[in-house]
C-alpha cells in the first residue's frame, strides 16, 4: 500500500494504526527473508566453477603422470643397481651369439660361462648400451621390475613345436656354435 492509500484508509476508519504497522512489519520481514535466500546463479559464476573443475582435473592428471615417471625412474635405478652389484666378469674367446631386438649380437665368454648360459644359470641383461652377465635369481628380480631388460635367460621349459614342423625330430644342441 502506498502512503497516500494508507492515509486514506486510515482517515476513513477502514484500518487502524495497529493493523497498518503490523502490515508494514510483515512486509519488511518478507523482504528480508527473500534477501537471505539462495542468490541467483549467473553464467559467470557457472563458468568460473567449471573452469576450476577443469583445472583441478588437469592438475590431477599431471600429478599422476609425474608420479608414474618418478616410479619408472626409480625402477630403472633399482635395475641398474642390481646389475652393477651382481654382474659377472666375462672373459674368454668363445663367441656366444644371441638375439636382441631382431638383431644378432655377439659376446665373448669362456666355455664355463657358455655352459651356464645354456643351462639358464646365468642371464644376459641390457645395461644402457652394453650387455652384462648376471646370476639367474637376480635376473628374476630384474624381470619382476622390467621384463624388457632381460635379453637372454634360458629356462627349463622347452618351446612347443608346431605339429607339421619337418625338423621336430632333430633337436638343436645348446652348445651349437654358429
Amino acid at each position: 500500500m502506498s502512503n497516500s492509500l494508507q492515509d486514506q484508509l486510515l482517515s476513513k476508519g477502514l484500518v487502524d494504526q495497529k493493523t497498518l504497522k503490523k502490515h508494514q512489519r510483515d512486509k519488511r520481514k518478507q523482504a528480508k527473508q527473500q534477501g537471505k535466500g539462495p542468490a541467483p546463479v549467473d553464467e559467470i559464476t557457472l563458468a568460473a566453477r567449471q573452469a576450476r573443475a577443469e583445472q583441478a582435473e588437469r592438475d590431477r592428471q599431471r600429478n599422476f603422470e609425474l608420479h608414474e615417471k618418478a616410479q619408472q625412474k626409480a625402477i630403472a635405478g633399482q635395475i641398474l643397481q642390481l646389475i652393477a652389484s651382481h654382474r659377472i666378469a666375462r672373459s674368454g674367446d668363445v663367441a656366444y651369439q644371441f638375439v636382441d631386438g631382431g638383431k644378432i649380437k655377439k659376446m665373448l665368454v669362456s666355455e664355463r660361462l657358455q655352459r651356464q648360459l645354456a643351462r639358464g644359470q646365468i642371464a644376459i641383461v641390457k645395461d644402457r648400451d652394453s650387455y652384462q652377465l648376471i646370476p639367474a635369481p637376480i635376473a628374476a628380480k630384474i624381470a619382476e621390475r622390467d621384463a624388457q631388460a632381460i635379453v637372454v635367460l634360458h629356462t627349463g621349459e622347452t618351446q612347443e613345436l608346431e605339429e607339421d614342423d619337418p625338423y621336430a625330430d632333430y633337436p638343436i644342441p645348446d652348445d651349437l656354435m654358429w
